[in-house]
């Protein structure tokens, strides 16, 4: 019997497999074996995700539904059908994220001396004077109370801002209530250490301070009721680029409307007065399915602030430094080395500061003729961004692709664009229609023998922010071929020449699914002839369906399969005569698995490449991405050696069940293998024994701070 491979049984809903994904990293803060802080931590990423999800993929959906779109997605759902089954998991997630903090992680932290006042009534006289004097001295200044009557409107309420809303009346009258509200200042820290004696330390929120005083803020009022809420508005900017006359503006103006987009959640304390809701639902136009009645601190992110306490280093995880990578030592002239050979570098176990040094180099260097770059994210504070101005200042030729389009990093994007303009680079901001999210950076030098292109190319971002907690790769060459591709690269961006073929590189959106589909289908034939047929991928997502339909042709036919998809994987795996050879495994750990890698086993003469696209249709079809091959052997074996750690994992690693579900290996009378901690002691080792110092003892790392 032929299969049907567009049956949309065969495929899992994208946004449910996202929230799937947030449970996955919930149960890292749910993980006893895990330090305290960590967990935290954790719980803090996945409030963040849910941020994200809810102002991008829920509005989108929202967007469809008010449009009439009933077109069903490849898992058969409409938006309605969607954000139906959507809200019911994401009550249910955040149920268990808020349960997870109130009968987990706060009685730990009261055991191990941190105690969260929840309260402000359970302050003490002495703590109390304290809390109202610093409300005085540091919170008042800033606040500004909005009253709604008849001559003032309702106000604004921002997207993902804290308000403390209310319902007053004026002393000694009858008249009605009326609604007020104040905006808990993003300016001044949330969290509040309030002095204590002893070890103990005792801390209480800012809008627990501001509620506690709101009668300052409305005097010749009584304050019936008062009660934190947020809201989530729809952040997803929608530009018609061919009428944008100057794409700079129109991001600044669209970036703006974030701030009065259609709200799409909102958050209240539990117990909120009814009266108070019901005015806060009319006017923000909200319905009771978006509605999420909270048992704790509304918007947990501040739990990253609370991670940042001092005193409690006991309850983390080591903070792994990045290593110097051995090809590349401290001080060396980096055009040599490359010259020796390919350099692979694996981040953030290696550090990014050779990729900084390369620019720096370049851009000092009297030979360096030209230096062109994509900017996708970069730091707060970027040495790139320095070294790119100062290069132009020396007098090279400086091309920068900077994407302004790069989601919440619109406003950063545009005030380096100016910088560098301003230095004298020649700024592009990419092709319209299209996200260029391709990490590629070329330096052309002219030496003895004629003139000679440098390359890096990566799967990660340009940020040595970043760098350090998210687990990338990337790759300096020289060679000839690529350097031959990443001018077409830079000519295809900055102008409209399209090159006629590609020596190396597949570049999306022409050219790369193609090259993808070929590559699976060559392992499938071979699988049907009887040879070795193998493909092991790598990546963040995975939901194009031609991508998931080739695979499962693949596996039908024979192929071993082994993916390992940190997020969104709409492919079902152990499905008879479809699925069966395919295995899928999520791994999330310290580190934020980044990279994006591929082996294909091509009978026993196995090929790999690495680049910035996952398996989605936007990374394959609406963006400028590459994938690169990587021909060294040794840089092969180490790229595999990555793979095999991975899929060797059985610590934090989930595994995909038939039945949608992702569960924990059984580690029972097994070695434990965590392949990140794996990487950190394999560069510190290949780090000393570059320096010529001896071995090393087994510990657990974790970088500064995580994201998801």
């Amino acid at each position: 019997m032929e299969i049907d491979f567009k049956d949309p049984k065969y495929y899992t809903n994208r946004e449910l497999s996202w929230v799937l994904f947030d449970y996955r990293v919930l149960n890292e803060a749910r993980d006893k074996s895990i330090p305290l802080f960590e967990r935290l931590k954790f719980l803090s990423i996945t409030a963040s995700n849910l941020d994200e999800f809810f102002m991008i993929r829920v509005a989108s959906l929202k967007d469809m539904e008010n449009a009439g779109y009933t077109k069903k997605d490849i898992a058969g759902m409409t938006p309605t059908e969607q954000l139906k089954a959507l809200h019911v998991a994401i009550h249910e997630l955040v149920d268990l994220q808020y349960s997870t903090y109130n009968r987990s992680l706060l009685p730990l932290l009261e055991k191990n001396g941190l105690h969260i006042v929840r309260e402000h009534e359970q302050l003490t006289a002495e703590e109390a004077t304290y809390v109202d004097q610093y409300f005085q001295e540091n919170v008042y200044p800033v606040l500004t109370p909005m009253a709604v009557d008849s001559s003032r409107p309702f106000p604004l309420i921002r997207n993902k801002s804290l308000n403390i809303g209310a319902m007053v009346r004026k002393k000694n009258s009858d008249e009605e209530l009326e609604f007020a509200t104040v905006q808990v200042p993003s300016v001044l820290s949330r969290v509040v250490r309030i002095p204590s004696k002893g070890k103990a330390c005792k801390i209480i929120l800012l809008e627990e301070i501001i509620e506690r005083n709101m009668d300052k803020l409305f005097l010749n009022y009584d304050i019936v009721c008062a009660h934190p809420f947020r809201i989530m508005r729809n952040a997803d900017l929608s530009i018609d680029e061919d009428e944008a006359a100057d794409l700079l503006k129109e991001i600044e103006k669209q970036l703006k409307k974030r701030q009065w987009g259609e709200a799409i959640r909102l958050e209240v304390e539990s117990g909120m007065d009814k009266r108070l809701l019901k005015i806060i639902k009319k006017e923000l136009n909200i319905e009771p399915e978006n509605i999420y009645e909270i048992d704790g601190p509304l918007d947990l992110t501040v739990l990253m602030k609370i991670y940042g306490l001092e005193g409690f280093d006991h309850l983390k995880t080591p903070k792994y430094e990045p290593q110097q990578s051995p090809e590349l030592p401290a001080g060396c002239n980096i055009f040599e080395e490359i010259r020796k050979g390919d350099i692979l570098l694996h981040h953030p176990f290696q550090s990014f500061t050779p990729v900084v040094d390369f620019i720096r180099q370049a851009a000092r260097d009297p030979e360096v003729l030209a230096i062109k770059q994509t900017l996708y994210r970069v730091s707060g504070n970027s040495p790139i961004i320095a070294a790119l101005a100062q290069a132009a200042e020396n007098g090279k030729q400086v091309t920068v692709l900077v994407e302004l389009k790069a989601r919440f990093d619109e406003e950063n994007n545009i005030v380096w664009a100016r910088m560098l303009e301003k230095a004298g680079c020649h700024v592009i901001y990419g092709l319209v229609g299209l996200k260029t999210h391709s990490k590629i950076t070329l330096v052309v030098r002219r030496e003895e023998d004629g003139i000679r292109r440098y390359v890096h190319l990566g799967t990660g971002n340009y940020n040595d922010a970043t760098a350090k907690l998210y687990t990338d790769v990337g790759m300096l060459t020289c060679a000839e071929r690529i350097g031959e591709d990443a001018t077409a690269v830079f000519n295809m961006l900055s102008g409209y020449s399209e090159p006629l073929f590609w020596n190396k590189l597949a570049l999306a959106p022409l050219w790369l699914k193609d090259k993808f589909l070929h590559l699976i289908e060559r392992e499938k034939n071979y699988a049907l002839e009887g040879k070795n047929a193998h493909i092991i991928a790598k990546m963040n997502s995975l939901c194009d369906k031609d991508i998931i339909r080739a695979l499962y042709e693949a596996s039908a036919a024979g192929v071993k399969i082994e993916l390992i998809v940190r997020g969104i994987c709409c492919l079902k795996v152990g499905i008879p005569g479809v699925s069966e050879n395919i295995s899928v495994r999520s791994i999330v750990g310290n580190f934020l698995e980044h990279s994006r890698i591929f082996y294909f086993a091509n009978d026993d003469h196995y090929e790999i490449y690495c680049g910035s696209a996952d398996w989605m249709p936007r990374n394959l079809e609406r963006r400028v991405e590459i994938l690169f091959p990587v021909d060294r052997p040794e840089l092969k074996e180490e790229l595999l050696h990555i793979l095999n750690s991975q899929l060797k994992d059985n610590v934090k690693a989930s595994i995909l069940q038939p039945d949608g579900s992702y569960e924990k290996q059984d580690k029972r009378g097994k070695q434990l293998f965590n392949s990140q901690d794996a990487f950190c002691l394999e560069a510190i080792q290949k780090a000393k024994e570059a320096a010529g110092e001896s071995a090393i003892e087994s510990r657990t790392f974790i970088p500064e701070t995580h994201h998801e």
